[in-house]
Parts: C-alpha cells; sequence; structure tokens
C-alpha cells in the first residue's frame, strides 16, 4: 500500500523553481494546459449561467441552472457526475441591519481615515422591484418554499491514473441573490470550475491523483451545500469501494480550492459626484461613496488561507504554491496571499484538509468596506463588467489550473 502524500511536500515541489530550458527540454504539460484556457469560452459560460437569472436556492431557476451545468460537464467529459443530497433545515441567521444597504458607522462613513478607509453602503437586495429590467424580474419571480426541504449540489471526478485515492477539490457555487443575474457571484467561479473541468477531462489528458469539480448549493444561505458534503463524506476518504476495485467513491482530501467572485476589483471607494463635479451628499450631509468605474491598475487575484485553523500552516503551503504557479502561468494579473479566509465554502473543510479562497478581493477587509457595489445586487449582472473585469476571472483560471496541474500531475494536450 503507498504512503499517503503530504500536501505540504505537494506544495514545496510546486513552489520550487523550474530547470533551466535547453533544447533538450521537452514542453512544459502545465503551460500545454493554461494555454487552453480562453477568454471568450470563460465569459460564454457566465453568459449561459446569467439564462438563470440570480439562480437562488430552492427555486425552478436554480434547479434548471443545475441540470444545465450537469449536461455542459458531461458534454466536455466530465460524464461521471453525481449529486449530493441533502436537507436543507435552517438558513444562516443575519443581523436585521445586514439585510439592508447600509453606511458604516464611525469616521469611515464620513470620509476620514481608518485601517479600511472610506466605506460605500453594503447590504442584500431583497425588493424583487428594485430589478428594473422586466424580463429578468419576471425571471426572478419565484421565492424559495419557507421552512426546510432537500436540496442538491453536483459535482464530477477526473480519476488519477496511479493514485486515484487521493484529490484536490476545485470548487465555487452555482446558487446567487439579489434579483440580477449573480454574474460575479458566483457565476464567475462557476465558469471557472466548469473550464477547469473541460480542459483537465479533455481526451489524452491524464492526471496521476484525482480532481473533483464541485458546484456547491446553498451558499448564500450559510454555506449548507458544503458543510452537508463534509458531513456525509468525510469520514469515507480514501476508502477502497468495494474492497480490491481500485475504486474510491471519496478520496483522500489532499486540497480545496474555492472560488467566489472574480471579476470586479476596482479599488476603495471614492466620493460620488454629480454633473457639476461635486460631491455628492447623504441625507446627514456625508460624502456619498461608491467605487470606481475601471479596473484598477493594482487589480490582483486574492488567494486566502484561515491562520487559525486546524490545517494552517498546510493551507498556507497551498496558499503559496498558487502564487508560485500564477507568477509563471498567469498572463496578467499577480497574486496576493492573506490569511483571514471567511463566509465562502472552503470554510467547512478548513479543519479537515488544507483549504484556501480565490477571489477579486480581501474578504474580511474590502468585500466588506463596499469594494464592490454589485455584491448582492440587482446590477450584478453580465452587462456590468468589462473586458479588464472578465480577464481577471480568466487569470484566477490560469493560477488555479496551473497549480492542481502541478500538484496532481497533470499530462497531456487537450
Amino acid at each position: 500500500m503507498q504512503t499517503p502524500t503530504s500536501l505540504l511536500a505537494l506544495a514545496l515541489a510546486a513552489i520550487a523553481v523550474s530547470a533551466p530550458v535547453t533544447a533538450q527540454t521537452p514542453p512544459d504539460p502545465v503551460t500545454t494546459l493554461v494555454d487552453q484556457l480562453d477568454l471568450e469560452k470563460y465569459t460564454a459560460t457566465i453568459k449561459g449561467l446569467t439564462q438563470f437569472g440570480d439562480r437562488r436556492q430552492g427555486t425552478a431557476r436554480n434547479r434548471a441552472a443545475l441540470d444545465w451545468i450537469e449536461a455542459q460537464l458531461k458534454q466536455q467529459g466530465c460524464t461521471n457526475t453525481e449529486r449530493l443530497r441533502y436537507e436543507f433545515t435552517e438558513p444562516a441567521r443575519r443581523n436585521p441591519a445586514q439585510l439592508q444597504p447600509r453606511r458604516a458607522a464611525g469616521p469611515a462613513a464620513q470620509g476620514g481615515g481608518t485601517l479600511f478607509g472610506p466605506r460605500a453602503p453594503i447590504g442584500v437586495n431583497l425588493d424583487p422591484l428594485a430589478q428594473p429590467d422586466e424580463r429578468l424580474r419576471a425571471l426572478n419571480a419565484e421565492l424559495p418554499p419557507l421552512g426546510t426541504g432537500p436540496r442538491e449540489s453536483l459535482y464530477c471526478t477526473k480519476v488519477g491514473t496511479t493514485r486515484p485515492d487521493e484529490m484536490i477539490i476545485v470548487s465555487a457555487h452555482m446558487d446567487g441573490l439579489g434579483f440580477g443575474e449573480a454574474a460575479n457571484d458566483d457565476g464567475s467561479g462557476t465558469a471557472l470550475v466548469m473550464e477547469l473541468a473541460r480542459i483537465l477531462n479533455a481526451p489524452g489528458v491524464t492526471t496521476e491523483r484525482s480532481v473533483r469539480f464541485i458546484l456547491w448549493n446553498n451558499e448564500e444561505t450559510g454555506l449548507n451545500g458544503a458543510h452537508a458534503y463534509v458531513a456525509q463524506r468525510k469520514e469515507l476518504q480514501g476508502i477502497e469501494s468495494p474492497p480490491g476495485s481500485g475504486r474510491y467513491p471519496e478520496p483522500k482530501w489532499l486540497g480545496v480550492i474555492q472560488h467566489d467572485m472574480l471579476l470586479f476589483d476596482h479599488g476603495r471607494p471614492i466620493p460620488r459626484l454629480d454633473a457639476a463635479g461635486k460631491p455628492v451628499l447623504d441625507a446627514k450631509g456625508q460624502p456619498v461613496y461608491t467605487a470606481p468605474r475601471e479596473q484598477r491598475a493594482e487589480a490582483d487575484v486574492n488567494v486566502e488561507f484561515q491562520v487559525n485553523s486546524q490545517q494552517a500552516d498546510a493551507s498556507a503551503k497551498l496558499a503559496w504554491a498558487m502564487r508560485a504557479a500564477n507568477e509563471k502561468y498567469a498572463t496578467d494579473y499577480p497574486v496576493a496571499v492573506g490569511n483571514r479566509m471567511t463566509n465562502t465554502d472552503s470554510v467547512p473543510f478548513m479543519d479537515h484538509a488544507p483549504a484556501v479562497s480565490v477571489r477579486e478581493n480581501e474578504r474580511g477587509m474590502h468585500i466588506g468596506a463596499g469594494w464592490n457595489p454589485h455584491w448582492h445586487q440587482p446590477t450584478d449582472l453580465y452587462s456590468t463588467y468589462s473586458d479588464k473585469d472578465f480577464l481577471l476571472g480568466l487569470n484566477a483560471a490560469q493560477t488555479t489550473l496551473a497549480a492542481v496541474a502541478q500538484l496532481v500531475g497533470a499530462r497531456g494536450k487537450p
């Protein structure tokens, strides 16, 4: 029996500097795979997801989106799709103040200097009439039933050739909120997972270890889909079933890479100006802040782990391996590593396996300070985002694909 692999060893190997290229050096298999990523295909997948509106959990549009995603995965070669069924029992409790747009209290609300800088209004849009597009408003009209009910998440697996008992999980959540199209939150992450599934399941591509591509449900209600997966499957890791078959329904979790909002890094809020170029003031006479219109020059991909998790050291190694992969294989935007992962589907895993979150901004500092005004809003539409925004998402895909390809020993040309 083979000794289980340490993700620390894999991550350190991924960080290692490559040997100099010579005339005899064969083509880099990672470059070959990363080159298959295509901006038009990535954006087309996001556009395809928006046909189902905000894909709110518990609704017919959510179930239709899940069926569409499954059909796309099968068409692209990831044919062994499965659904994790669970009972949605209780949404996360929210402070009522978080359910409506709000301004931060204190000096930041008045434009004063703080650690976070100026803040813009944040909140969850709960008013369907706030969506001005009548077609989209009608599409999103159904509300989820109150109380409990059955739900499903979807996954498929690229089975490893030599270590099928070990895997990296690449994930995103497919449900949304806010009566828009959930193009960024989290169509951008869902499309990334689907694109990586397409490339790694192409004919001729092999991986030594397994890769599981998971699309969570019920993220917006408190990470319920991811919590259900961990509860149902953590004790099944690495068990051959049936014995002697060489099949591992739940390979050992070597690492979890979650993707959640990847398009919008326009920087900290700035004062909103009127037609005369003067600052717009609120009812209290204080400046109103909003995000800049253009992607900032310092835009980056944020990879975060949780510093106080039981797997913090290995998670940090995974994060730095992703940064190293970004430096070598991504084309436009760098990676920034942080240690405050929160409010995302990798959190249920963080004490059981190395886990990181890939985002457009730091979750705790930037998103919470209103750096993305479309978060959970009717304006989270495909048409809201620019080519530079979509390119940021593609760079996240390049980063994850390069890191995963190294960690699982991917080979072959799609």
